[in-house]
């Protein structure tokens, strides 16, 4: 029976969801087997209602569109759903390590509603252990492909389908535990919105679910348009290497902001690229993009807590809208192209859709953070089975208006690194060392967050690989701000210095003794450097985080003394910092770091006809 539904029962309903989501990621990962999803946490987990549209905006989950594409009415209590397949999927699986459960929600006999786990697995084959290569051609050296299929139908498993899947995986327990952990964690989500629609009935049901998502897009509509400037603004960011060639690959955009609605343009990207940096998301309206790129808006709330209430789920494909170039471009791969480190430019999405909102909002939005790559090493067991050892590695977060950057915070929401205990225990790998890599943070009056500085002794002879970004481009700093500390790994064998390596490589040998080191970037500053409290930058000096000499160089303070009493010269900073505002040009509102000077002053930025410099632009200062 209908009842009415007033703000409290909205209220309740809205947190029962999100809780039900908490119980589902806590059953996976209660009940999974690989490190990467159990103790690393790279899995998302969503529910929807019986139009596919994703209810909260914890997690940007995937989508439920290939369930529609693929079955239509087929669809059936009992019925597993499963998928890996980048072209096939909506544009909402990236590469072929996701792999995405689907489970249908009846109540008595109607459909209520999906709900979805996707989670990163250890290796579903391919060319190279973990199932990332860098150096690949086509999808299909990346591992098996599998389009949308029914691993249940009615209640009945699929054991063909299901023995072909494990069949290919290097590590067949784990991939197989995975997966029963994820069906039976939808399952349990399943129940949870069975509840509700047994406490208030379906009908009210539904017309909460229009009212949850409705709220999102008027929220965004009443508290976070009006703070950008109607207009055109264009912006690009860039990808060093695809594995084969080592240049910049250029990801644009152009926004279009009006009253009602924000029109992002990715026209002018470059071409696909041979190796594994593309990114298919010209599917379905875009929406998978257009839900991955909205929570960038939060950062406009007038407050952190306001930002941490505002919810984006389903609403904003009402608000934000796309376009898309014509096949052939990064973003807009023909089918087969290599994706696995599709991560890079989905990185990459969030950095352009920032930059044009730094410029139509007075520089009011943080600078660039690049805090995912995934490194490891592998070798085999004394009974030949795969070994390996592989981790998704944070970086600095951006410095932003109101507070400095997070020391290695990870992009996948709730990630974490391996604790040193259980790698050790599990791995032959030694954990000599994890700290904060000193003056890793770009320079800001609000400076960026920390990344890793990690050190691991080999114990065994094995295998590096590393699927890493910004190696040579920084995260860029905003509205004066400098830009963030590259990530770097290298190697140092017994009597020889350490011997640095590209961030993308697969199958480096290390030996037995030998000592891999990696530091991950720092996020980029915010504001003017100058403008930063002296007591700050002492603080940060005294904790090892900034050298003296980075002190002065990069905030203009001058440190004496040493160890505990390090102090600040007062009267000399102030000279320094008057010496230095007077002798510098006007700051831009971006800051790339030296490596990209250096490719801009050689000649190596090429720009589509009719696109202007992006970086030509002031900051706002005072």
């Amino acid at each position: 029976m209908k009842t009415t539904l007033g703000p409290i029962e909205l209220e309740v309903i809205t947190g029962t969801i999100r809780s039900a989501e908490v119980e589902i990621e806590a059953a996976v990962e209660r009940a999974a087997r690989s490190p990467m999803i159990r103790d690393q946490h790279d899995y998302r987990v969503g529910l929807y209602d019986a139009k596919g549209r994703k209810l909260t905006g914890r997690s940007y989950g995937s989508l439920v569109e290939p369930v529609f594409e693929f079955f239509g009415d087929d669809i059936n209590p009992g019925d597993v759903f499963f998928w890996n397949d980048p072209y096939n999927s909506s544009g909402s699986c990236g590469h072929v390590p996701d792999l995405c459960t689907t489970v249908p929600i009846f109540h008595e006999g109607r459909l209520l509603g999906f709900a979805q786990v996707f989670g990163h697995h250890d290796d579903v084959g391919g060319c190279v252990p973990g199932s990332l290569p860098v150096q690949v051609r086509d999808q299909w050296g990346e591992g098996l492909v599998v389009p949308p299929a029914k691993l249940y139908d009615r209640g009945v498993l699929n054991e063909t389908a299901f023995r072909i899947i494990e069949r290919n995986s290097r590590l067949p327990e784990h991939l197989r535990g995975d997966i029963d952990s994820e069906i039976g964690a939808c399952q349990l989500g399943s129940r949870r919105l069975i509840e509700l629609a047994e406490r208030y009935g379906v009908e009210t049901l539904e017309s909460a679910f229009d009212s949850i998502i409705d709220n999102c897009a008027e929220t965004i509509r009443r508290e976070l348009l009006p703070k950008i400037a109607d207009g055109v603004y264009t912006f690009e960011d860039y990808i060093e290497s695809d594995g084969f060639t080592r240049k910049l690959f250029a990801m644009r955009i152009t926004m279009t902001k009006t009253a009602e609605k924000i029109t992002l343009d990715f026209t002018g990207t470059d071409p696909e690229a041979e190796g594994p940096i593309n990114w298919a998301i010209d599917y379905c309206e875009g929406r998978f993009v257009r839900k991955w790129l909205g929570p960038v808006l939060r950062c406009l709330a007038d407050s952190p807590e306001r930002a941490a209430e505002i919810d984006i789920n389903e609403g904003i494909l009402d608000v934000l809208d796309v376009r898309f170039p014509e096949k052939g471009t990064l973003v807009t791969p023909h089918f087969g192209r290599p994706t696995g480190l599709r991560f890079f430019i989905l990185i990459r999405s969030l950095g352009i859709f920032a930059g044009v909102l730094a410029k139509a909002t007075g520089g009011k939005m943080p600078a660039d953070h690049e805090t995912i790559r995934i490194w490891g090493m592998h070798s085999r067991e004394s009974d030949g089975k795969l070994s390996l050892f592989r981790e998704v590695l944070g970086g600095g977060g951006p410095g932003r208006p109101w507070a400095d950057g997070s020391d290695v915070v990870h992009i996948v929401p709730n990630s974490r690194n391996l604790p040193a205990e259980f790698s050790e225990q599990r791995y032959p790998v030694l954990v000599e060392s994890l700290a904060l890599q000193t003056d890793s943070a770009g320079a800001g009056k609000r400076r960026g967050g920390f990344g890793y500085d990690k050190r691991v002794r080999a114990l065994r002879d094995c295998f590096l690989l590393s699927n890493a970004d910004r190696s040579e481009l920084a995260p860029y700093g905003v509205n004066g701000g400098v830009a963030g500390q590259p990530y770097g790994v290298s190697i140092e064998s017994d009597g020889g210095g350490p011997r640095s390596l590209p961030g993308m490589v697969d199958d480096v040998p290390v030996r037995a003794g030998d000592l891999v080191r990696l530091w991950t970037t720092g996020g980029g500053g915010w504001g003017d450097p100058l403008d930063r409290e002296t007591e700050l930058v002492h603080y940060d000096v005294l904790c090892g985080l900034v050298t003296p000499e980075a002190a002065e160089s990069e905030y203009g303070v001058v440190v004496t003394g040493t160890g505990n009493d390090l102090v600040v010269d007062a009267d000399a900073t102030e000279r320094l910092r008057d010496e230095r505002r007077r002798g510098r040009d006007t700051l831009g509102m971006f800051d790339r770091g030296e490596h990209f000077r250096k490719v801009q002053s050689a000649g190596g930025l090429v720009w589509p006809e009719g696109w202007s410099d992006p970086d030509d632009w002031p900051a706002v200062t005072g």
